[in-house]
């Protein structure tokens, strides 16, 4: 059985930008895999609150001093990701950079031990690879030629995903939502194309999938 998680984080909740934009991915998704679980969690306002003092203890530690409060939480939220076929995330840009609703639920799922390694060389990521979709929504401009502001939640969510072993991301966008009705009636429908000619052209493998057709590839060698 094919999941998709699928995480919201706007404090506008269903009527946010970034979550009608993801709902729409969930759609194309939905329409190549019919049969799909569309698992939902929002995590706006305190739904995931920071990390406790154990959990930062743990992170620190060669094993969790306790598996309560954050850390049971943490299980959960991984649990969910380590299940999900494909992950669609839908986000707003907070001064230039993801949320705090956002960062909370990446701090609870970026766990040592659990979804990524220390190693001499550095962190290696625990998680196999899966699609990832990233919906976002500003209120100014941060890419291409009218870009007007910075833009650190792009790379930073590939540093993070990819320290876990997620390195399958494709983001969309609707930028320029505080320009006014016209700007933003443009951007759905550039985004609405985006959309449209990316599912037209690819064809996204869901995780498990891919190891399946790997493991088939060496075996006929």
């Amino acid at each position: 059985m094919t999941n998709i998680l699928h995480v919201s984080c706007s404090p506008r909740g269903k009527s946010s930008e970034s979550y009608r934009l993801s709902e729409k991915i969930v759609g194309f998704l939905l329409e190549r895999e019919p049969a799909a679980i569309v698992i939902d969690r929002d995590i706006s306002g305190c739904a995931v609150p920071p990390v406790d003092e154990d959990y930062a203890i743990s992170q620190q530690s060669a094993e969790d001093v306790s598996q309560a409060g954050s850390a049971a939480l943490s299980n959960k939220l991984i649990d969910e990701l380590e299940s999900a076929d494909f992950v669609v995330i839908s986000t707003p840009v907070h001064n230039f950079t993801v949320p705090s609703t956002l960062k909370a639920w990446i701090d609870h799922i970026a766990r040592v031990r659990r979804t990524f390694d220390v190693a001499p060389g550095g962190k290696v990521g625990k998680l196999g690879d899966r699609p990832i979709f990233i919906a976002v929504s500003s209120g100014g401009r941060y890419s291409e030629e009218h870009a007007r502001q910075p833009d650190f939640m792009t790379p930073y969510l590939k540093a993070v995903f990819g320290m876990l072993g997620l390195r399958d991301l494709t983001f969309f966008s609707i930028q320029g939502t505080a320009f006014g009705r016209d700007a933003v009636a443009a951007a759905r429908s550039k985004t609405e194309q985006a959309l449209r000619s990316y599912f037209a052209s690819n064809s996204p493998v869901p995780h498990g999938l891919d190891q399946q057709l790997v493991a088939t590839t060496q075996d006929g060698k």
